[in-house]
């Protein structure tokens, strides 16, 4: 928490003020997450500080909220194409990335919940940047990247605004982006590290190294090629519905069963299913 608080105190978030006549702060929360890696083991504890976006209003706290993101299909197609020309894929994640944009709307959040100031309980936080959970900040951050990518030499797609292409000497760098996580890779080594090295100067962010789980999909590359299944993300659906014990088969029920329906059963939320 107090990590994520002196994040917004460097990229310069927000201005502590008196709240203006007839103010209505938006109010804030912490969110808490466990990372898991592929193996479904806790890497890192995450707390992230977020505004409570449902009471922002259209037309007076936001305009445009739209901000493109790949489709996993477009995530699957960027696996092929880097296995046909042979490219190790890897995967960064921008820490805070939606501070790193300023937000054109004047925005007023409260302190956060147990860090409220001594001296000024009844201040409030003027926005400079986007904050989770604003409507208007994955455009934001979008929008930020992209202009840093394009100012790079990066050629956006025609079809899927998420992929970026920069072609150098012969060498091809591909980056896809998806929120705050990117996956990028290319034919050259020194081209790949290059971006690397730019994007941590321009960004904070974290190097995951190469590609290995992403989106629920577990990928594995090597020199025979990439290598794609979801065992963890299927084991994550049984322990939510308490069939974690199930006992696995090749086909899950025999094909000349017959179903009826079950009139005294408890209904279900067809939804989740």
């Amino acid at each position: 928490m107090h990590e994520e608080l002196e994040n917004f105190e460097r990229n310069h978030v927000w201005d502590l003020v008196e709240p203006p006549p007839n103010c209505r702060p938006i109010g804030t929360k912490w969110v808490f997450k466990n990372k898991q890696g592929e193996d479904g083991m806790v890497v890192r504890n995450k707390a992230r500080f977020v505004a409570q976006g449902f009471c922002q209003k259209e037309g007076i706290d936001y305009e445009e909220t739209f901000a493109p993101v790949a489709r996993l299909e477009a995530i699957r197609i960027l696996l092929a194409f880097s296995a046909s020309k042979g490219f190790k894929l890897q995967q960064m994640d921008v820490k805070s990335a939606f501070l790193n944009r300023f937000i054109e709307e004047e925005v007023y959040v409260r302190q956060p919940p147990g860090f409220e100031g001594a001296r000024f309980p009844d201040r409030v936080y003027k926005l400079r940047k986007a904050l989770y959970g604003l409507k208007q900040a994955p455009r934001a951050w979008y929008a930020r990247l992209k202009s840093f990518l394009l100012k790079s030499g990066f050629v956006m797609g025609s079809i899927d605004k998420t992929l970026f292409l920069l072609s150098r000497g012969g060498d091809t760098l591909i980056v896809q982006i998806f929120i705050d996580d990117i996956i990028f890779g290319g034919s050259s080594h020194a081209l790949v590290s290059s971006f690397a090295e730019q994007m941590g100067r321009e960004f904070e962010m974290s190097l995951m190294g190469e590609l290995q789980f992403f989106l629920g999909l577990q990928i594995k590359q090597n020199p025979e090629g990439t290598f794609v299944h979801q065992a963890k993300y299927t084991k994550d659906i049984l322990k939510k519905f308490d069939m974690g014990d199930s006992k696995p088969m090749t086909t899950p029920m025999s094909t000349n069963t017959a179903l009826d329906a079950d009139e005294d059963g408890e209904a279900v939320d067809q939804k989740e299913f």
